[in-house]
């Protein structure tokens, strides 16, 4: 069983990364750069959260658990504050089912400067 479920987890990370090319969102990149091996689990979750569409964010929940998606979600795309926000206020009501997504974003962006400047 744990074979299937690594084979089922393989094609759809080679699935999402191919709707990212589709998308250009490795326009910086060589083709054969970016492959399963070459990007993290965090930076899939990101990527796809910014780039695609509902059905593909879906399928994350098929191969992540919701803390796992959840925790790349606030380290890679919280932080990008005001740039991102309409999309960030959207996953934090309709995926991480926060009550007022507003301010559960401003804690989170005020939470992530407060450790950058403390470093």
């Amino acid at each position: 069983m744990d074979q299937k479920k690594s084979r089922k987890k393989q094609e759809i990370k080679r699935e999402l990364l191919e709707k990212l090319r589709e998308e250009h969102a490795f326009w910086s990149y060589s083709a054969e750069a970016i492959n399963g091996d070459s990007i993290t689990d965090d930076q899939l979750i990101a990527l796809t959260m910014r780039h695609l569409d509902l059905p593909e964010i879906n399928m994350l929940f098929q191969i992540y658990s919701l803390p796992k998606i959840k925790n790349a979600w606030k380290k890679i795309l919280v932080p990008e504050g005001a740039y991102l926000y309409t999309l960030n206020r959207f996953f934090a009501w309709y995926y991480f089912k926060a009550k007022r997504p507003d301010t559960y974003l401003k804690s989170l962006e005020t939470r992530q400067l407060n450790r950058s400047l403390s470093l």
